[in-house]
């Protein structure tokens, strides 16, 4: 068995980072000699680029540690989704066999279109 850390994906995913960490070094060096040519908010974008390689960084780990799902894992996951979508159905069944809306909702509805057609106020002397 490979390491993960060998794999093809993970040999994609080290020049990947590799790229991503120059670009932010690249881009970092550039801004200080901006900001220290005058350019005041250059240090603000300086402060910004290591910090977008740190996060590179925590990518390319989540990216190496992510695992696929066991067979149980998914059995669950699809148990859990026929669930779900049973006690939906449900709900729409229920909700169309008792006459539709929820009456608070019903209340609310009657308000809103109340406002819509209501006439509309001059603010500001217009």
């Amino acid at each position: 068995m490979r390491s993960k850390y060998f794999s093809g994906r993970a040999l994609v995913v080290h020049v990947a980072l590799a790229a991503w960490l120059t670009m932010c070094v690249l881009a970092a060096w550039w801004q200080v000699g901006r900001a220290f040519g005058g350019n005041s908010l250059s240090f603000l974008y300086a402060i910004e680029w290591p910090c977008f390689a740190v996060l590179g960084f925590f990518g390319w780990w989540a990216l190496l540690h992510v695992e696929k799902p066991t067979e149980d894992e998914e059995v669950a996951r699809r148990g859990y989704e026929d669930r779900m979508r049973a006690e939906a159905l449900a709900a729409r069944e229920a909700e169309a066999t008792h006459g539709g809306e929820d009456p608070q909702l019903a209340a609310y509805n009657d308000h809103l279109a109340e406002l819509s057609s209501a006439p509309k106020k001059k603010l500001w002397g217009h």
